[in-house]
């Protein structure tokens, strides 16, 4: 049967391949991606709704939770990594964490196992959104030629320049972005696809000729097993790493030296 399916699977796969399937003809923007980003940001909309419709002095464990969270955004990373003057970021740290998170965890969530970041185009979109609000307030703050003196200039010998200020401004212009993009998707993507190999192959060994190999596949679905706790670590990770790199990127913009 296996045999079967590989064989009327086309091959070699076309560019087309690489973009998935839309999920209705009338609307070809709906694929299975991006269907679960918006489940990811109803999810997020939803709790906090809910969490605050009617707050307690004594708060509901509902509550408790998402002040928890915002807490943890607001005290340990906008305000410890950019200052007393970053608590403003506080919520748009909040929600990056919270909308990050619950796209990740998407992952190891039965019937849907994929996050939304394994697809570039979201954490590019999120890593554009953090470019341009640092941009704007390095500009806000020291005038769009003093915030480019500021991102590409180092105290240091004037021969020295040559050589650190196209190095500095690819970090800040180009470099930032794009790392902050590809980590998260990077990431994301390789955990949905070692839980994919283990799954599978799994069934591979199952299926195989040799008998002895069969019970090998038990070995390979254990690993998915302990692969799905670790993805989840890895989901929390990638989330409290964009957010801490956002909030650092924002503290050397607004920061009066280099």
């Amino acid at each position: 049967m296996s045999g079967l399916v590989l064989a009327e699977a086309p091959f070699p796969p076309s560019v087309d391949d690489i973009f998935p399937p839309s999920l209705w003809e009338a609307a070809p923007w709906l694929t299975k991606f991006s269907l679960f980003l918006w489940l990811a940001v109803a999810v997020v909309l939803v709790y906090f709704l809910v969490s605050y419709r009617s707050p307690k002095i004594v708060p509901t464990k509902k509550q408790w939770l998402a002040e928890s969270i915002y807490g943890f955004v607001r005290e340990g990373v906008a305000k410890d990594v950019i200052g007393h003057h970053g608590l403003k970021f506080a919520p748009y740290l909040a929600s990056l964490f919270c909308f990050i998170l619950v796209g990740n965890v998407f992952s190891i969530v039965p019937f849907i196992q994929v996050s939304p970041n394994a697809h570039i185009a979201f954490p590019a979109v999120l890593a554009i959104c953090t470019y341009v609000l640092y941009l704007y307030q390095g500009f806000k703050k020291h005038g769009f030629a003093g915030y480019i003196k500021h991102a590409v200039f180092l105290p240091a010998p004037w021969y020295m320049q040559f050589l650190l200020i196209p190095i500095e401004a690819l970090q800040a212009f180009v470099l930032q972005p794009v790392t902050l993009a590809l980590r998260l998707f990077a990431n994301m993507f390789a955990g949905h696809m070692l839980l994919l190999v283990f799954t599978l192959g799994g069934f591979a060994l199952l299926n195989a000729e040799s008998f002895f190999l069969k019970p090998i596949s038990l070995v390979s679905w254990a690993m998915t097993i302990a692969l799905t706790f670790f993805e989840l670590l890895i989901a929390a990770l990638q989330a409290y790493v964009f957010v801490l790199l956002t909030a650092n990127y924002l503290a050397g913009t607004l920061a009066e030296e280099h």
